[in-house]
């Protein structure tokens, strides 16, 4: 309890400014009494209009009083200054009731709306949480010359604009969108109320968090209003029956924030002051797609440590503070366009803000085996061929290097389909060999893979790092029959005018490979997925969707990833430790990464049985799986499958003659 003096003292030094200017003690205040316009942030929208993030320090966006409601004013002036149209900035009957509960016992603030945002508009010059008189008096001595500079509305509008929500939402127009999904225009009384409850705490008044504790103060602000004639006794019993409803996920379709974070970045490099608010950022994200890419990989990551034989720290029991367990990132775009459609850069963006979908940089593993094979088709070897995995010794830079696969066994001769299905790692490095690391290492330039690339042997296998966006963006190619598109975030950019001042267009890269060399290839990565290391994903997607694509797993089980593609979405999964280590003994690609692919696309519902069609100049035959070469009439139906050779490659029965033609009819080439 204060003591009788000290409250004396209070009452004269907060008296002070209402003599005349001549007897108050001499008090800089510097600026403080000017409005200035607060920080403001640019909204970021998803493909369909929908609000998914903002972007600036503060999130804000200023509104004239105009287009407020006017209860929504009144509720804040009723339980934050009830007298706000009579005092000259500082309420002395405030004061004086301030001071007779210090008296009591009793605790009760006297500061005005006008005080409070002289406060909060220059916390540099007025800082509250300063206790002390002087601060009291110095905020007195600005509010009242704010008052004689501006107008009462000038004064609120100020302040609802100024006001913090907390969760780093300022104004009324932000705590509106992000806690009600709607403008403060549209605010209903009830609304109106639940904002002017949080000034006084933000945190402890929280609809979202504390929906009881906010109704409770809120019903209390609705009573100060009919009490102080602002609304009717049938308004307010209305308003305090009305439910106390909030938007889901905070006003926005779908938690994005790591593409935010890189829409932000593209366009901070693009030269657009974003971050300076005002500007509206139309996006390429889908928010359902997005919405499940999220889901399927913190599920994805949590089944991994429910795995047996898991050793680390998992993010349910990890300590605090610690970001040091099992991550994951996800990227899928949209194969002709190349927009992003979902990103998702971290298990937990609270924890870790660092994008590993855009900026992380980790070995590729297997999923680079699609580039080394695509050489081979381009080099006239068809899908077909039989190769060996057999133990290889390559000598270089004074080692020797000898490939293993995952199995430790090496399986002997195969088709170049099975060997890429099967993830045979002697054979890449074969064909790495024969074909040339700088052939090689060229095609995956014109895809669209910018790291560097080792010139060695363990590249054909996925020693030398990658982006996860790139390396999806590279598949692109394989989707669009040899043409790789550039990944696309932004499709406008309007700025606080309604100009469109910036946009992303589609942009496609130099043509990586002939369109029927992508396509065998992309064919022989469906058997991965039928019949290989992927076979996971079909647990999820119906065998009428066609899906394709590689599996990776680095050395020591440190990373894994899957990239697949479907006619709609090429995607891409990686799992592991931001300091790399064993995930955890036996992990594969194929049955932690694939998986996550898999539940996402079912889960999304944008899949069709659209179909790939061959372009031309491929040829086609049903082969006898178990030895490569054409299938006979004693061929079993399980042995038989259909097989796609670039013109020129297909087996030299199908090299006919232009009666021959006539003959088979047009199904073996296109």
């Amino acid at each position: 309890m204060r003591s009788p003096v000290h409250a004396v003292a209070l009452l004269v030094v907060l008296a002070a400014p209402a003599l005349p200017q001549q007897a108050a003690p001499a008090t800089p205040v510097g600026e403080a009494w000017r409005i200035v316009r607060p920080p403001q942030s640019s909204l970021v929208l998803a493909r369909d209009g929908s609000l998914i993030g903002e972007i600036g320090k503060q999130w804000r966006t200023s509104v004239p009083l105009a287009t407020l409601p006017r209860h929504l004013g009144q509720a804040f002036i009723a339980v934050e200054d009830h007298r706000f149209y009579e005092h000259d900035g500082v309420d002395m009957i405030g004061v004086a009731a301030a001071i007779r509960d210090n008296l009591m016992g009793g605790s009760r603030g006297a500061s005005t709306i006008t005080q409070q945002l002289v406060g909060n508009m220059h916390p540099e010059i007025i800082d509250r949480t300063d206790r002390s008189l002087s601060r009291k008096l110095r905020e007195q001595t600005a509010a009242r010359e704010m008052e004689k500079h501006y107008t009462k509305a000038q004064i609120l509008e100020a302040y609802l604009n100024q006001v913090s929500f907390g969760r780093g939402l300022f104004g009324v127009e932000a705590a509106a969108r992000h806690f009600f999904g709607k403008t403060a225009s549209r605010l209903s009384i009830a609304e109106s109320a639940t904002l002017a409850a949080m000034p006084k705490g933000p945190s402890i008044y929280d609809p979202v968090r504390y929906p009881d504790r906010n109704r409770n103060r809120r019903n209390a602000i609705i009573g100060l209003m009919a009490t102080q004639g602002m609304i009717t006794a049938e308004q307010a019993r209305a308003a305090k029956a009305e439910e106390l409803k909030t938007a889901p996920n905070l006003g926005m379709s779908v938690s994005a924030p790591y593409y935010v974070d890189a829409v932000r970045a593209r366009l901070e490099r693009a030269g657009i002051p974003v971050g300076e608010g005002g500007y509206t950022v139309l996006t390429t994200l889908d928010p359902a797609l997005q919405r499940q890419a999220t889901i399927a990989l913190v599920e994805g990551t949590a089944a991994v440590e429910a795995r047996a034989g898991y050793r680390h720290a998992t993010f349910a029991n990890k300590p605090r503070g610690s970001t040091d367990y099992l991550q994951g990132a996800l990227v899928a775009m949209d194969p002709v366009t190349g927009d992003v459609r979902a990103l998702v850069g971290g298990r937990n963006y609270q924890e870790s803000q660092f994008n590993r979908a855009v900026n992380g940089v980790r070995q590729p593993g297997s999923t680079f085996k699609p580039i080394v094979y695509a050489r081979a088709i381009m080099d006239s070897m068809p899908p077909n061929a039989i190769v060996s995995d057999t133990a290889v010794e390559i000598a270089y830079d004074l080692q020797v290097y000898r490939p293993q696969n995952a199995d430790g066994e090496f399986l002997g001769p195969l088709t170049l389909r099975q060997a890429l299905a099967k993830s045979r790692n002697p054979v890449a490095v074969q064909l790495w060999e024969r074909f040339g690391a700088d052939s090689i290492i060229a095609l995956a330039r014109r895809m669209g893979l910018s790291a560097p690339i080792a010139p060695y042997p363990s590249s054909a296998i996925g020693a030398s790092v990658v982006r996860p966006i790139d390396l999806v963006s590279a598949f692109t190619a394989f989707a669009n029959l040899g043409l790789p598109v550039e990944p696309r975030f932004i499709i406008r950019v309007q700025d606080p005018a309604g100009r469109t001042v910036h946009g992303e267009s589609i942009r496609f890269g130099v043509i990586a490979m002939d369109s029927s060399v992508a396509f065998v290839t992309r064919e022989m990565m469906r058997e991965a997925v039928e019949s290989g290391t992927a076979t996971a994903v079909r647990r999820y997607i119906p065998a009428t969707t066609p899906v394709a694509g590689k599996t990776g797993t680095t050395d020591d089980n440190t990373d894994v990833w899957f990239v697949g593609m479907t006619p709609q979405i090429v995607a891409g999964v990686w799992l592991g430790f931001d300091r790399p280590r064993m995930i955890t003994p036996g992990a594969a690609g194929g049955t932690l990464a694939a998986p996550i692919f898999g539940q996402m696309l079912a889960r999304w519902g944008g899949l069709t049985d659209e179909q790939w069609i061959p372009p031309h100049g491929v040829v086609v035959a049903e082969l006898d799986r178990e030895t490569g070469l054409l299938a006979e009439l004693e061929t079993p139906p399980e042995r038989r499958y259909i097989e796609y050779f670039v013109a020129g490659t297909e087996p030299p029965a199908l090299r006919i003659d232009l009666r021959r033609l006539f003959r088979l009819g047009p199904i073996v080439g296109y």
